[in-house]
């Protein structure tokens, strides 16, 4: 057994290594519930919803990563088993088959906001026992309000 020294207490990083993993989850499937309607999208804006899921994929990949890696850093082993995130995701999974367009987006925003929802809650959590993880969730829930709302236009478009 490996054990990595962190530079939190014990309560502090159970705290701190729910909210990563939680977060770590949520990500995992925001980049799938987004790849899967990339692959499904159907309509008139087929290829603006498209590109816009990929940029959503991509972004919810490397905020996954740098979570993942903090939870590492603090002594939390991540969890992104297809498993865990089947399990405890926050996110309502899409209906299957084509969706179209107007439907697409509809389903994009109902997830971002789901993950923001819970990320706004990690982000209390870990103010106290851990500002730099605070950070890392902070950052990645700009960027995710940022895509929501773009989302958000387009489909009031």
């Amino acid at each position: 057994m490996y054990a990595i020294n962190s530079p939190l207490p014990d309560a502090d990083r159970a705290v701190v290594g729910e909210a990563l993993q939680g977060a770590l989850v949520d990500l995992v499937d925001l980049s799938l519930v987004a790849k899967q309607l990339h692959w499904n999208v159907v309509g008139p804006r087929f290829r603006s919803v498209h590109l816009q899921l990929d940029e959503v994929v991509a972004l919810a990949r490397v905020h996954a990563d740098t979570v993942a890696e903090r939870a590492a850093a603090i002594g939390v082993s991540p969890d992104g088993r297809s498993r865990t995130v089947a399990e405890t995701s926050g996110i309502t999974a899409p209906a299957a088959g084509r969706i179209q367009d107007t439907d697409t987006v509809a389903t994009l925003v109902a997830a971002l906001g789901a993950v923001i929802g819970r990320m706004r809650t990690r982000i209390d959590a870990t103010g106290e026992p851990d500002p730099v993880s605070q950070d890392i969730l902070i950052g990645l829930t700009a960027d995710l309000e940022k895509y929501s709302w773009m989302a958000q236009a387009e489909h009031n478009a």
